[in-house]
């Protein structure tokens, strides 16, 4: 058990260098892009498979949180890893930052592909 807390706080703070990664001008608009995407999914509160689906529902966070963290590490130079790195420890050691204004936007991204579905359905459906 002790080894599942140790990569959940590994990954937690991977998410925190990305972020900071996703901010950074030395970064290219590409992984900007991508990251920016790992980092909102990371902090979402819904899923791609919802976590009540017996076994499907948590690889999302088992699979491709991970995965994804993985990728945007590699798409980032060291340098820039390394200078998010120090910001995201800094940012740990202080407190847990609350962005309500990411929050709220990733909220308004998930209501909007909602009523897109909404809309297509009653198209498909009339």
């Amino acid at each position: 058990m002790n080894k599942l807390k140790s990569w959940a706080r590994k990954l937690k703070r991977q998410i925190y260098i990305l972020y900071f990664a996703c901010r950074d001008n030395r970064v290219s608009w590409y992984a900007k892009a991508f990251t920016a995407m790992v980092v909102a999914y990371a902090f979402s509160p819904i899923d791609l498979i919802p976590d009540f689906i017996p076994v499907l529902g948590l690889l999302d966070d088992i699979i491709l949180v991970p995965a994804g963290i993985w990728l945007a590490l590699k798409m980032i130079p060291n340098h820039v890893l390394n200078d998010c790195e120090e910001r995201a420890e800094e940012l740990i050691r202080q407190k847990k930052p609350k962005n309500w204004m990411a929050g709220g936007l990733i909220l308004l991204v998930w209501a909007l592909i909602f009523v897109w579905i909404i809309v297509k359905a009653v198209k498909i459906y009339t």
